[in-house]
């Protein structure tokens, strides 16, 4: 059986509008403008005509409502409406390209003057151990040591003079049952692969309600 591949994860583009509404313009065109002759870009959809024609309804629209022309607050705010809804055409098909070339995906969407969507940042994973859910119980959580490996668990009631076993297990978690309420107990695990058991981790401590 091969292996599996990893799968990268694409960048996503992002559409990120000022409020004000002639902030908005000006994004908007220089959108237009980063994508013209963008060679990344052949077939815009929405062309770029059809923005470029929304944009000028809107800067017409937001001159009116400036004047406060009866009625033009609400066409500028059709326009803009219907400016964004082709933007976010536009930043659709922007992905559509950025699928096809995982590799250089930031930079094709940063030359579209679009954002990049940060992936969440995830903290690594750390042996920890804290409160079960029952009374007199500990639940333990270690770092992946990665498929097909097991994990072997002990813990201490004598500042780690001794150690007693808990069952292993073949997830990098368990729940350790049986213990005194209001004693502080030590805990450790190892994982243990292919190539043997690993080293002890550190200890760490926990006050059993």
């Amino acid at each position: 059986m091969g292996k599996s591949k990893t799968t990268a994860k694409v960048p996503q583009a992002i559409l990120k509008l000022p409020r004000r509404m002639a902030d908005l313009i000006t994004h908007a065109q220089a959108i237009v403008t980063a994508m013209t002759g963008n060679a990344s870009f052949p077939t815009p959809t929405p062309t770029l005509a059809v923005i470029s024609t929304a944009i000028s309804a809107l800067q017409t629209a937001e001159t009116a409502a400036l004047s406060r022309v009866n009625g033009a607050v609400a066409v500028r705010d059709d326009k803009r409406a219907a400016l964004v809804k082709l933007l976010k055409q536009l930043t659709a098909y922007v992905q559509t390209v950025v699928d096809a070339d995982v590799e250089t995906a930031g930079a094709i969407i940063q030359s579209a003057a679009l954002a990049v969507k940060k992936a969440p940042t995830r903290k690594p994973r750390v042996f920890d151990a804290v409160h079960g859910a029952a009374p007199g119980s500990a639940s333990l959580i270690a770092p992946s040591a990665g498929q097909r490996a097991a994990y072997d668990w002990e813990y201490s009631v004598d500042g780690g003079k001794t150690w007693v076993m808990s069952p292993s297990t073949l997830q990098a978690k368990t729940v350790v049952t049986g213990l005194t309420p209001g004693a502080t107990v030590q805990f450790r695990y190892r994982p243990v692969t292919k190539a043997g058991e690993g080293n002890w981790s550190q200890v760490v401590s926990l006050m059993v309600t």
